[in-house]
This record gives C-alpha cells, structure tokens and sequence, in this order.
C-alpha cells in the first residue's frame, strides 16, 4: 500500500519541492533509495518517508559500518502521509548534506535543510530560519557513533 501511495504522490512532491529553488530536489528521486519500500518513521511525524544518498554518500548502504560520511554526501528524505480514507497527502523533504570541516562544530558539519511541501524553506542549518533546524540537529547527536546518521529498521533496508 506504501509503495502505491507513493507511486501516486511522487510527482507532485518534487514539483513542489522544486519551488525551493534547492539544488538537490530535482536530483534526489534518481539517487538509490535505500528503504525498499516507504516505511513510517515516528522522528519526522509518522510520515512515510523514504531514504536517498547521492553517489558520494554510498556508503550509507553499509549502514551501522559506514563510517564517516564523506563531504559532499547529501542525504535526502521525502515524506507523505496516508488518511485512514485513503487519501494521500504530501510532506517535508529533509537533507542532509555534509559540509567540509568547520561549517558548523554543533551540527558535525551536516546542514540541514527542510522544505515543506509547497517549496517553502523552513529552515537551513547556518542560513535562513537557522533555529528552526536546531531540533534535526539535536535530534541527530544521539547517533554521533554513526557520524549523526540514523538507519532504517533492518526490513527495509535495500540489501
């Protein structure tokens, strides 16, 4: 059911994502997904959400034995939610992009950006509406083992 609801919904998210004027939203949908299918995830809303690593961020596949991230690795999460009538709506797109060493010592050099679902930014780590990233930054210290990346629950891992 997930993965029809998004097969619906998969358009008009990076269309509306795309008014950001990001430079990742018209790239990230042909990046590996590393969710084999769109799965809840209670820290970004009890949205279905989905998990994209551009090339550089490969290593993500390895998931608890990655190792840092490399600088320029992006990570991307798009997410919609599904009434109990069926309908499907639309939610945030997370990044994540690794930043070169000294961007930001709080954040372990990761910017982190939220666009909603209309292209609106709401925050970016170091720029505009910076504090209302903080809690994705706070959120994600408690993985500073795995270089402030969480991972998937293991059934839906892309193996």
């Amino acid at each position: 059911q997930a993965n029809a609801a998004y097969a619906c919904i998969q358009g008009s998210l990076k269309a509306g994502y795309a008014k950001s004027g990001n430079q990742w939203v018209n790239a990230y949908q042909l990046w590996t997904n590393y969710a084999v299918q769109p799965y809840v995830s209670a820290t970004h809303g009890g949205r279905f959400v989905n998990n994209y690593a551009n090339a550089r961020g490969s290593n993500y596949g390895l998931f608890e034995n990655a190792g840092p991230a490399p600088e320029g690795t992006v990570l991307a999460k798009d997410s919609f939610s599904v009434k109990a009538n069926g309908k499907v709506g639309a939610g945030p797109l997370f990044l994540m992009e690794k930043m070169a060493a000294g961007f930001n010592a709080e954040s372990q050099n990761w910017r982190y950006t939220l666009i909603l679902p209309n292209g609106k930014i709401l925050g970016t780590t170091g720029g505009k509406n910076s504090a209302k990233v903080g809690f994705c930054v706070e959120c994600h210290l408690v993985e500073e083992e795995h270089d402030n990346r969480f991972y998937l629950d293991e059934e839906y891992r892309r193996k």
